[in-house]
């Protein structure tokens, strides 16, 4: 199973970043393969709008079935949840600290979205 991670990094130990639709990176962890790779967000950075629907259909195109990021806004939400895909907000400060609760099943799957749409820190 494939679990995303929003991070600024291009490794475990890289920042977890709080933000969904315009982290810069996705890290993809095969949890089944035990390794990772990393795809570029770049083009959401500075999207004027869409960020979110478009990092959701960049995510759900990986094959994902969860996705750990520190919050996730109401449009990208509803793409992922349409795809099947859970979110999971975290506030670990490193992608490995994150990976490590989720497999602990110590994060509690969102409900729903955790900030309102164009939301960044």
């Amino acid at each position: 199973m494939k679990v995303v991670f929003t991070t600024s990094g291009s490794d475990l130990n890289a920042p977890l970043d709080g933000r969904f639709g315009r982290a810069p990176k996705f890290l993809i962890y095969d949890l089944d393969m035990d390794d990772f790779s990393v795809i570029d967000n770049q083009q959401n950075l500075t999207a004027t709008q869409g960020a979110g629907v478009q990092s959701a259909e960049t995510v759900a195109r990986t094959g994902a079935k969860a996705v750990i990021t520190g919050n996730c806004g109401p449009k990208a939400f509803r793409v992922l949840s349409a795809a099947g895909i859970k979110v999971f907000n975290a506030s670990a400060s490193t992608v490995a600290a994150a990976l490590e609760q989720y497999r602990a099943g110590e994060l509690i799957e969102a409900g729903s979205p955790s900030v309102e749409g164009h939301w960044s820190t």
